[in-house]
């Protein structure tokens, strides 16, 4: 059978259909996950095309997913931060979704509390376990949006469910169908995505769904959970770890449209955000993320990250206000005591400071030279320098003009400038070997009367 696509403008064929393959032993892929090694990287050379949706969208998990790695948020952290995610994603709702743990009376609360701002975006959803009663709860609630968890690699079903993919596959749809019946749309977390046997399991699984979607006449979305971070989006990769496999997949063998598509991905090996702007490449129009990367083990996909991807392939940030993000770094660090590595992009307090002094006399000549974008406008980062025995004249003229003359330009030439740098001189010919702290510098800039009392205030 062909059908003419009118997005692609080519006669098509659509006869694949997959069926469940009920095999009686676990499928493993000990090739390639043989667990006393690295896992191993196979490629079939077989191409994906590109097929980015019309419309592309955040999705957060920082108070579900995010509280699995570290102690739980107050409702009043919840609130602010969600105010602030509001705020960070526009009036698009560019951070579309924010989903909840629904359970304790803190969790409640905080749903509660957020829904009591009235904002728009992200709307609220929920994670419940796949029992009716959760799902009572969740109606209970207000929940229009809930995730349920449908494990869908061996290694979960055989191992840890103790299933047959065909005991598996009934169960999840009987949960699906419970959840339509208490009138929740479901979004199904298929996870450990990239270890399934994707054409054997996971399309059969998409198909059934699909075909209930359309008979109940309510959406089900699917949230493809690369949840050991195995993913990768090299071209011509082979299945299981493949994301353009996996999205285009599900996207045209298991009838699920992109903006009912989401991608949850891990950075167990640091590609976290290539794979998530890589299921943005070919037809997941949703990403999930948690704020500063926060989540089980290695974390999730920083959302912030995907803030700046959105932008660098969409061209515009479509009302997204990135100065957002020093405001949750800062209040990470100074409201809830969460240590953020001082080199983490975007976020860090070191993530744009150079120590070379030849990289400071560019930056005093034009900041540009060694500064990724304007981070004084887009995330009220202006680039500074840390002030070491290899800053020069260069780098302490740049610390003086950041730090204590509010953005004046100091020249390097400047007797101020000579002055601190024999004082820091000094410092390493008496055996220092780490660099300078801000603080000590103010103390110095005083001491030497380059800096009086009141500059500062």
């Amino acid at each position: 059978m062909i059908e003419f696509s009118h997005k692609k403008n080519m006669l098509m064929e659509c006869e694949y259909h997959y069926t469940l393959q009920d095999v009686k032993e676990p499928v493993l892929y000990r090739d390639m996950f043989s667990y006393g090694e690295v896992p191993k990287c196979t490629f079939n050379q077989r191409l994906t095309p590109l097929n980015p949706p019309d419309d592309i969208w955040i999705t957060d998990t920082t108070f579900r997913d995010g509280q699995q790695s570290r102690a739980p948020y107050t409702v009043e952290q919840i609130v602010t931060l969600y105010k602030m995610m509001s705020k960070l994603g526009g009036p698009k709702g560019k951070i579309r979704q924010c989903e909840f743990f629904l359970y304790g009376d803190i969790d409640k609360k905080a749903v509660d509390s957020c829904r009591a701002l009235g904002l728009r975006y992200p709307e609220i959803t929920g994670w419940i376990r796949a029992k009716k009663e959760d799902f009572l709860l969740a109606k209970e609630m207000g929940m229009q949006e809930c995730g349920i968890l449908v494990s869908c690699s061996d290694y979960h079903i055989f191992k840890k469910l103790k299933l047959t993919r065909a005991q598996a596959m009934d169960k999840y749809l009987g949960i699906v169908k419970d959840a339509l019946a208490a009138g929740i749309h479901p979004r199904c977390h298929l996870e450990d995505i990239t270890r399934a046997d994707f054409y054997g399991f996971v399309v059969p699984f998409a198909t059934q769904l699909s075909a209930l979607m359309h008979e109940s006449g309510h959406p089900i979305k699917l949230r493809a959970c690369d949840t050991m971070g195995y993913g990768v989006c090299y071209p011509g990769a082979s299945m299981p770890r493949s994301v353009p496999g996996i999205i285009y997949g599900l996207n045209v063998y298991g009838g699920f449209p992109s903006e009912l598509i989401e991608w949850h991905g891990h950075n167990d090996f640091y590609k976290a955000v290539s794979n998530s702007a890589s299921a943005w490449l070919y037809g997941a129009s949703a990403v999930n993320c948690s704020l500063l990367g926060i989540g089980e083990r290695t974390g999730n996909t920083p959302l912030e990250a995907m803030v700046f991807e959105y932008a660098s392939l969409r061209g515009t940030l479509d009302g997204m206000d990135t100065t957002v993000i020093r405001d949750i770094a800062d209040y990470y660090e100074k409201d809830i005591g969460y240590h953020i590595w001082e080199r983490m992009p975007f976020v860090g307090r070191d993530f744009n400071v150079t120590r070379a002094g030849i990289h400071a006399d560019g930056i005093l000549k034009d900041e540009e030279i060694y500064n990724i974008f304007d981070t004084g406008k887009l995330l009220k980062s202006p680039p500074t320098v840390a002030v070491s025995n290899t800053s020069g004249l260069a780098g302490i003229a740049v610390w003086l003009s950041t730090h204590l003359f509010h953005g004046q330009s100091i020249a390097k030439d400047d007797p101020r400038v000579a002055q601190l740098k024999d004082w820091v001189d000094r410092q390493y010919a008496g055996g220092r070997t780490t660099a300078i702290g801000p603080e000590e510098l103010v103390a110095a800039c005083r001491s030497l009367h380059i800096l009086q009392e009141d500059d500062t205030k």
